[in-house]
């Protein structure tokens, strides 16, 4: 069984997959989860604001992937092309000294780190999330066409489709836009708990933002709409009342339209302390849950979808399955 690496750098956290790739004939993969590990690096501290990474959010973000490194070499996993393959997103894109930063991925990881489009992440994510739902099929009651949400820490993107096969996913419309729970903290949240004009700025923001992805993507088509990523996965636990982070309970759990409303008034309503103390709540994600439920939000209101499915499988499935079905079963 040959082993691969999947790296999400985002604009909030440092994400690892490392899998087994089983069965690699180039028709019939799968994919075993080794080890899955999660860190909140913050790399786009101020990056709305400056265009720049901040010396200290790079320091940190070097730091994991050093730690990461090891833990790869512990499965024995090639630092290679074929077997590793590192991913950066929205807050990559947006800053002016990014060289630094893939230098100093390249530097530790042998491996250059690929700043991809908003159109890029948001195909990976669709496969990630979707292939399992295919294989479940209609009887689970999740129906085609899929709408994947990716929200992240500096965007959100949007993909519609109607498979998740590992190979060729159907993709019918696709589109990123610059919304994201760091984003929008950072920008409209100056008070703890945030006043009702910048809950009002943040919100005109998002359906601003939701304007532009509607023209590109037809929300309302969607039959499913999936969530994947740190704010809908918390959100999840929260809706369940999960006393601690569960992923086993969180994948696929289903949030209805009026629940998410209750949690996102209660969390944009509460202060630091309060957020903090939530069970399932990463300490990273404290100070921008309440952006990231509003951005969930005003999304299902936008779909008239009565529910949405958390995933715990997004851009780092996608990954691993890329290098799955590209590199050679040999590598």
């Amino acid at each position: 069984m040959r082993t691969v690496a999947a790296i999400d750098c985002g604009t909030n956290s440092l994400r690892l997959l490392v899998a087994g790739v089983l069965d690699a004939d180039g028709e019939d993969i799968q994919l075993l989860d080794v080890d899955r590990r999660m860190e909140v690096v913050r790399l786009g501290q101020g990056v709305d604001r400056t265009g720049m990474f901040a010396p200290e959010a790079l320091q940190r973000t070097f730091d994991v992937l050093r730690d990461y490194v090891d833990v790869m070499r512990g499965y024995g996993v090639q630092l290679s092309p074929d077997s590793v393959r590192m991913v950066a997103t929205s807050a990559t894109r947006d800053a002016a000294n990014r060289d630094e930063f893939v230098s100093g991925v390249r530097k530790i990881l042998g491996v250059e780190p690929e700043v991809i489009s908003g159109e890029e992440e948001a195909e990976l994510s669709f496969v990630g999330a979707t292939a399992e739902l295919e294989a479940m099929g209609e009887g689970s009651g999740l129906h085609r066409p899929y709408l994947v949400v990716d929200v992240g820490g500096g965007s959100t993107e949007f993909v519609l489709g109607h498979t998740g096969d590992a190979g060729a996913s159907a993709v019918r419309a696709q589109c990123s836009v610059n919304i994201g729970c760091v984003r929008m903290t950072e920008r409209h949240f100056h008070a703890d708990p945030p006043t009702a004009e910048q809950v009002a700025a943040a919100t005109a923001d998002i359906e601003a933002a939701l304007d532009q992805a509607a023209a590109v993507v037809p929300l309302g088509e969607a039959a499913t709409v999936v969530c994947v990523a740190g704010t809908a996965t918390t959100l999840a636990g929260i809706a369940q009342g999960l006393p601690a982070y569960d992923p086993e309970r969180i994948h696929h759990a289903r949030v209805p339209v009026e629940r998410l409303r209750e949690i996102t008034a209660e969390l944009l309503a509460m202060p630091h302390e309060q957020r903090a103390a939530i069970g399932v709540m990463h300490p990273g994600r404290v100070d921008v849950i309440g952006a990231g439920s509003l951005i969930v939000e005003r999304v299902l209101a936008r779909t008239g979808a009565a529910e949405f499915v958390a995933s715990e499988h997004d851009i780092l499935d996608g990954i691993a399955w890329s290098l799955a079905v590209e590199a050679p079963a040999s590598a």
